[in-house]
């Protein structure tokens, strides 16, 4: 079974920067894709950041220049680092693995909650 532990969120000003963590268990974290997305209040969850396995990135035009997604094949653990923040990037964040661009496979795990607010 995949477990998934988000970390690393909190309240930051606009402007700051935070870094993510996604642990995840119970799949070959070397052989997937894996995919930070989140979702606003009253917003549906989105697709903000993706790495595939052989380290190729692709982000939403929202968060591009400002995000960087990495991953530690080693520690089974995906990044992301997020500066230049924005009120609207106010979400809870969450990872998911994949093998198809936009098709997350496993359970959502409790995200975590990225507040940016002055």
């Amino acid at each position: 079974q995949v477990q998934l532990v988000e970390s690393g969120g909190g309240l930051v000003q606009p402007g700051g920067s935070l870094r993510l963590s996604c642990a995840a268990s119970g799949i070959i974290f070397r052989l997937y894709s894996m995919d930070w997305y989140r979702q606003g209040p009253g917003k549906q969850r989105e697709l903000v950041a993706t790495i595939t396995s052989g380290g190729n990135t692709d982000y939403a035009d929202s968060v591009k220049g400002r995000f960087t997604i990495s991953r530690d094949n080693a520690k089974n653990t995906v990044y992301l680092q997020m500066s230049s923040l924005k009120p609207e990037d106010t979400a809870v964040y969450y990872c998911n693995p994949s093998l198809k661009y936009g098709v997350p496979l496993a359970s959502w795990g409790q995200g975590t909650q990225v507040t940016v607010s002055s």
